[in-house]
């Protein structure tokens, strides 16, 4: 069964974010797995590695946290909406909940979170 038809409800996506999450060092080594497998590819990388760093930050606030990591745990699905291996729309979905969380979020994120992203794809790029 895909990801999205698990998540009927908005309280079972929750529920679904909260069991996949539950595994903090799972859901980070799938994520950094993915990245460097596809980046490339991935348009919006940036805001992926910034929404990272925000959401894994000790001094983040709960609330944010739920949010970003819920945003994260969308990309890291290998099913979602739109299957990643689509030419040009693969990612659509992942980037509009990736940007309507870093929107809702954006007071939070702080310039120590972006400047660790541009590092993290300046080195991403380099291997």
């Amino acid at each position: 069964m895909r990801f999205w038809q698990q998540a009927a409800s908005w309280q079972d996506f929750a529920q679904l974010t909260r069991r996949m999450t539950a595994d903090e060092d799972g859901l980070r080594r799938k994520f950094w797995r993915k990245l460097k497998r596809e980046a490339a590819s991935i348009p919006f990388l940036e805001d992926v590695l910034t929404a990272h760093y925000c959401a894994f930050d000790r001094q983040t606030p709960i609330h944010v946290k739920a949010v970003l990591v819920g945003a994260v745990v969308y990309f890291v699905a290998p099913d979602d909406l739109i299957p990643d291996f689509l030419p040009l729309i693969g990612y659509a979905d992942d980037a509009a909940v990736l940007g309507a969380a870093i929107k809702l979020m954006s007071s939070h994120i702080k310039p120590e979170h972006r400047e660790a992203a541009r590092r993290t794809m300046s080195r991403l790029r380099e291997d």
